[in-house]
């Protein structure tokens, strides 16, 4: 590889948002490059291992509706796939539940929108799983499941490579400078892509990049502030008495100033499993760069104690954890904006990844300017 090359888009980041940014621009017929400071989904960053939520339910019908329009991108990808490796995509249900999470007002989302679910009681529930102890009116949709963020990322990428795509890996950003004729992106090492236009799709590295992609500070002034989390994430041995992770729906449950999700934890807990994690109960850094990647004992003890109480099918006694990244809007809004040549796809607010065959739609939507993104991912909207 030469020190300089030259390419119409530079798409910089290959998590799960530059992978599919890269591949739907290379789907269209336009010239890509991504570019990934260390590898695809990075150990790092937020795209990586095998296990996140794919659910339709959410208190804002455009997320619901987007989630639909994602579902068919998943069947997209799958199908170019073609087989090989495990499913993107495996369905398992979910349950939402707990005094604060506004059961009736979801399935009134879900029922407006089309999606299939039904309400249980919290005994009724607990006769169907009984692993978990319900402790309120409980939502079910069958359609929702666990996604491999991983092998999303790989199968994006070599969709991406097969329309002509180009991934340069080991290849960290120091700046983006405006030229003339379009863009040169400068790597730590003194490599550079010359660009026409540039696709950031950062993630929690955004903070510390954005002051060097050259955007106008109208734009700048506009931006949300962001705030990036390095979250704690807990793997607890199933009990000998409950079947393995085809019993369990992924759970999203809400009470008591503790939000937490769990699901099956697929490879990263060696099939034997649930992940459970507090949601945005992780520490406050200024940027991804700031990480050191030490779970937090507090957090590890409050996660412990939620899952003794309500997850009887499950041991609590983790027996793996992991930090990773959320990097979050105050609203908790996706961001996809474009100014003068630099479009932002960033930050998914702990809840990207379902979305992720449609991401690259919306990115490639803004940096042609289109019109198809949602007005609530705009800056300053």
């Amino acid at each position: 590889m030469s020190a300089r090359e030259a390419s119409r888009f530079v798409v910089i980041g290959a998590g799960l948002a530059g992978a599919s940014t890269a591949w739907r621009l290379a789907q269209r017929g336009y010239e890509a490059t991504v570019v990934e400071r260390r590898v695809p989904a990075t150990p790092d960053g937020s795209s990586h291992g095998s296990a996140r939520i794919f659910r339709y339910a959410y208190e804002k019908p455009l997320y619901v509706r987007l989630v639909q329009q994602a579902a068919r991108g998943w069947a997209e990808l799958e199908a170019l796939k073609a087989g090989s490796g495990g499913p993107l995509l495996t369905r398992t249900g979910a349950v939402d539940f707990g005094v604060d999470r506004g059961v009736p007002a979801l399935a009134a989302v879900l029922a407006a929108e089309g999606v299939d679910h039904e309400v249980l009681t919290a005994a009724q529930a607990r006769e169907r799983w009984p692993q978990i102890a319900f402790d309120s009116p409980v939502l079910h949709h069958p359609q929702a499941g666990v996604l491999d963020p991983l092998a999303t990322v790989l199968a994006m990428l070599d969709a991406a490579r097969a329309e002509g795509a180009r991934v340069l890996t080991g290849w960290p950003v120091a700046r983006v400078e405006r030229r003339a004729a379009g863009f040169l992106v400068r790597a730590a090492d003194g490599r550079r892509v010359e660009a026409e236009r540039v696709i950031v799709a950062a993630g929690g590295w955004l903070p510390a990049l954005l002051g060097e992609l050259g955007l106008p500070e109208s734009f700048l002034r506009a931006f949300p502030p962001l705030q990036v989390r390095q979250e704690n994430a807990f793997h607890f041995p199933y009990r000998e008495e409950v079947a393995a992770a085809e019993a369990w729906p992924t759970v999203v449950h809400k009470g008591g100033g503790m939000p937490v999700y769990a699901l099956p934890g697929g490879r990263d807990a060696a099939y034997r499993g649930h992940k459970v994690a507090e949601f945005n109960g992780g520490r406050r850094l200024a940027s991804a760069a700031r990480q050191d990647g030490i779970v937090d004992p507090v957090n590890r003890a409050r996660v412990t104690d939620f899952v003794a109480h309500a997850f009887p099918g499950l041991a609590p006694d983790p027996y793996a954890e992991a930090t990773c990244l959320f990097t979050n809007t105050p609203a908790e809004d996706f961001l996809v904006d474009e100014a003068e040549g630099v479009t932002i796809v960033s930050a998914c607010s702990g809840h990207g990844a379902k979305f992720a065959p449609l991401l690259g739609e919306l990115a490639a939507e803004a940096a042609l300017g289109g019109t198809g993104v949602p007005g609530e991912f705009r800056a300053g909207a």
